[in-house]
């Protein structure tokens, strides 16, 4: 009953709407003439555009071996002996890149880390530590953890503050207390332990406080430096956010005799040069590496390739994509489909880049998969191609890869950014017809569509059409409406609505909604409307919000206001003395003590009493008397 009389109420609410009926539309995907600012060669090289992902013979690199090898057997001394077999040295960069495809298999990644230390001798770098900790802290032994945190410690390495704050959240999550408290603790004393010692301090003050010039690199001279890498990622560490100067440190520290800079505190260089004021500098750092006969890893890679992408340097992440695929250390299906995701939500999309990635995601025999067909499918969507974006869908089906909700999805968010909005509502009834039932958030797309074009009654119609198919409404999308009428100034409209779903569906806002209608209520001087927000926010459990209320009454209320607002505050008979306190605080600031002394002589006697008061209209009444002489 609740859910029709809704419905009706949504209907209602979509009072410009003439007509329930959408035109006919001959066909979905209507002809969509290409852009003329893109490349001819797309439409000339078909490799350029992958309808079909085929499957080629691929040569696994080392890399690969020893990762297949440890997935598939359980660890032995059989197994042991394959390892042996198959690679006779073991770089930093191998190990981290075994490491990474084992971290979500905690007990494989400690024995192959076991065996490489134990057994290989292989001297781990603080970056390796940091990998197997983020690994081991999802594990079910924590014994293994706390092991190879004290092995850390004896070898006077660092955690890191990224992965201090990864495992950390990790712990929180599983609500794993005495680990968060123990581990906090431990890094903590680490950072007190691991302090910058005099030397360092030294270089650190000396090349963050100085022009770089001769005669810096003459006092570094005179200083009693230990040339390791341990000193380097040390310095590193502390001038990371000047990449100029740690650039200049960095080769002046690789010049001097007796030392040569390693792959770890390559990668490390690399990661502080991975940002848009030293772009130029880092892509020479990479050459130079490779000069070097040294790879970044994988760890590295992901950094620095999030950085990027979170940055928007885009070109920038593709091409550092495709350096890793032509090496042996290459990224994972999830790294590209991360990238392909990041390309389409950029407001212009560009396909060019797009077409790079999923060329080079397919030149080294990787499989169809679905989530890069979907990667590809919201950047064509997302720029209006979508005829297309059909024969991609098209190629999923035939690569086995089914359409679902996300898919569909991103043609209706493509549809309604293009404005086409019967064929983006057309899209649901298809997906229906193939079996593919909509999702709250496929139906939060389309109305969200229709509300970002200034079309809130069809978005009512369709959400009356979301509720008929028992379609529950959540949040998200409650707040999606609310945003359409605020859009329109339908302050009245928004108001309703939300006070309806509360009452007849029980849906429960979230907390910024409701502050968000409290506002906009109060700016328009519906201060009862407010009130019964505040009410409701106090039924679902919200703490208070009597910010915007203080202000409002004290510059515009009545004392009767001020006492409707102070009952609405909590479900006690009276509020805390502490919410007089800045109600009345506020009615001075306002110059309207004659309304506060009214107030006060309608609160309860405790209030009247309490010490904090009687010391504010103590005070008030000095200063009125003081200004009046």
């Amino acid at each position: 009953m609740n859910r029709a009389k809704v419905i009706l109420f949504s209907i209602r609410c979509a009072n410009s709407f003439r007509s329930t009926q959408f035109r006919r539309v001959s066909s979905l995907y209507s002809q969509v003439t290409l852009s003329s600012h893109l490349s001819s060669s797309f439409s000339n090289q078909s490799s350029a555009f992958p309808y079909t992902l085929q499957r080629k013979l691929f040569f696994s690199s080392k890399p690969y071996s020893i990762v297949e090898l440890v997935l598939e057997k359980d660890w032995s001394e059989e197994l042991e002996s394959e390892l042996e077999k198959s690679s006779s040295v073991l770089t930093h960069e191998t190990v981290v890149y075994v490491l990474r495809k084992l971290d979500k298999d905690p007990q494989r990644a400690w024995d192959f880390f076991n065996w490489v230390t134990e057994k290989k001798k292989f001297s781990p770098s603080y970056a390796i530590y940091s990998v197997i900790l983020r690994s081991l802290v999802q594990g079910k032994s924590m014994k293994q953890f706390w092991v190879t945190i004290r092995k850390m410690k004896e070898q006077g390495f660092y955690i890191d503050k990224e992965t201090y704050l990864t495992i950390l959240g990790i712990f929180k999550k599983g609500k794993m207390a005495s680990e968060d408290v123990a581990f906090t603790h431990f890094y903590n004393r680490m950072l007190q332990e691991n302090a910058m010692d005099e030397v360092v301090k030294k270089v650190v003050e000396l090349v963050t406080m100085s022009v770089w010039s001769s005669k810096v690199e003459k006092e570094l001279g005179e200083l009693k430096i230990s040339f390791s890498d341990n000193f380097v990622l040390h310095v590193l560490k502390e001038i990371r956010g000047n990449p100029s100067k740690a650039l200049r440190f960095f080769q002046w520290f690789g010049e001097q005799p007796g030392y040569e800079h390693s792959t770890v505190t390559y990668n490390v260089i690399a990661r502080v040069l991975g940002r848009d004021d030293s772009i130029g500098e880092f892509w020479s750092m990479v050459e130079e590496m490779k000069s070097k006969g040294y790879e970044m890893d994988i760890d590295t890679y992901i950094k620095i390739s999030r950085q990027f992408q979170k940055n928007k340097m885009l070109e920038d992440a593709v091409k550092l994509y495709e350096m890793m695929m032509d090496g042996p250390y290459k990224p994972s299906v999830q790294d590209c489909t991360m990238l392909l995701q990041s390309l389409s939500l950029s407001r212009n999309p560009d396909l060019e880049l797009v077409f790079r990635v999923t060329k080079k995601y397919e030149a080294v025999g990787n499989p169809p998969c679905k989530a890069v067909y979907d990667g590809i499918h919201r950047s064509l969507t997302s720029v209006g191609w979508f005829d297309e974006a059909d024969k991609i869908m098209e190629s999923m089906r035939s690569a086995g890869c089914e359409p679902d909700n996300i898919t569909y999805s991103q043609l209706v968010y493509g549809l309604c950014k293009a404005r086409r909005l019967e064929e983006a509502s057309k899209v649901l009834d298809d997906m229906e017809a193939c079996g593919c039932v909509p999702d709250i958030k496929t139906w939060t797309i389309l109305i969200q569509g229709h509300c970002l074009v200034n079309e809130v009654d069809k978005a009512l119609i369709c959400f009356a059409k979301m509720l008929e198919k028992n379609c529950d409404a959540d949040a998200d999308l409650l707040e999606v409406l609310l945003n359409g009428f605020l859009n329109q100034k339908r302050i009245d409209g928004a108001y309703k609505f939300l006070v309806e779903m509360v009452n007849r569906t029980r849906l429960v806002p979230w907390q910024a909604t409701y502050k968000l209608m409290i506002n906009k209520l109060l700016g328009v001087r519906k201060l009862e409307e407010a009130l019964n927000l505040l009410h409701l926010m106090r039924k679902q459990n919200y703490p208070p919000f009597p910010e915007p209320f203080i202000k409002y009454v004290s510059k515009y209320g009545t004392v009767d206001d001020a006492v409707e607002f102070l009952k609405a505050l909590s479900w006690k008979k009276y509020p805390s003395q502490s919410a007089y306190v800045h109600v009345f605080e506020s009615f001075f600031q306002e110059g309207r003590e004659s309304e506060a002394k009214d107030l006060l002589y309608n609160c309860p006697h405790h209030i009247r009493k309490h010490p904090d008061i009687c010391k504010l209209f103590g005070s008030a009444t000095s200063e009125s008397a003081t200004e009046n002489r």
